[in-house]
C-alpha cells in the first residue's frame, strides 16, 4: 500500500475527514452496506477510524470490527478512540495488504478511499476475496476514481461481481471462482 505520509499529514487528513463527516455522516454511507447485528466487518484502510463507531452501532455488541491500515499513526488513532469511548469488539491490524484473518470470516468489507493507493490491486482483491464469506459484501467507494473505473477494476479480477450501486458506494458480491 502507498504510504499516506507522516504524522503532520495524517493530522491534516484526519481534520478534513471530520469536516466531511459533518456534511455527510458515516452512518448514511454504511446504510448501503447491509451491516446487521452480529456481523464481522473489515475496515480495510481504516485511517483514523471514521467509520468505526457507526459500524459498531449497526453490528451491536455481538459484532466484531477489524480496523486495518498500513499507517502506524492510523492504528494509534483508532486504538486511542477505542480506549476513549470504551468501545469493544474492535481489533486493529497494521498491514499494507495481508489481513492475517481466517478464510471466509467477514460479512462485510469496507474499502473506502484507499484502492487508488494500492500498488498491486489484484493481490488486494485476492486477499479480500479470501476473507469474505460467500454472500458477503465488498462495499467500495473511492472518490479518486470514476464509477466505471471502480466497476471495471473490481470485476476484471474475476473475483467479485457488482450487485448494486448506492448513492455513495458500490456493492460487490464474491464470485464463486
Amino acid at each position: 500500500m502507498h504510504s499516506t505520509g507522516g504524522k503532520w499529514q495524517f493530522k491534516v487528513m484526519s481534520l478534513i475527514l471530520k469536516i466531511r463527516d459533518i456534511y455527510y455522516p458515516r452512518k448514511k454511507v454504511l446504510s448501503e452496506t447491509g451491516i446487521k447485528k452480529g456481523y464481522k466487518v473489515l475496515d480495510f484502510g481504516c485511517g483514523p477510524g471514521g467509520y468505526i463507531r457507526s459500524a459498531l452501532d449497526l453490528m451491536g455488541s455481538d459484532g466484531k470490527l477489524y480496523a486495518l491500515d498500513a499507517s502506524a499513526s492510523a492504528i494509534m488513532a483508532v486504538e486511542k478512540m477505542v480506549k476513549h469511548y470504551n468501545l469493544s469488539g474492535v481489533e486493529t491490524i497494521q498491514s499494507d495488504l495481508d489481513t492475517g484473518l481466517k478464510d471466509e470470516c467477514v460479512d462485510v468489507i469496507l474499502l473506502y478511499d484507499v484502492f487508488h493507493h494500492i500498488e498491486n490491486q489484484v493481490l488486494l482483491l485476492r486477499e479480500l476475496h479470501r476473507v469474505l464469506k460467500t454472500g458477503g459484501i465488498l462495499s467500495f467507494s473511492d472518490h479518486h476514481m470514476k464509477g466505471s473505473r471502480i466497476v471495471s477494476s473490481v470485476e476484471e479480477s474475476g473475483l467479485f461481481n457488482l450487485s448494486s450501486k448506492g448513492k455513495k458506494t458500490y456493492s460487490f458480491v464474491k464470485s464463486s471462482r
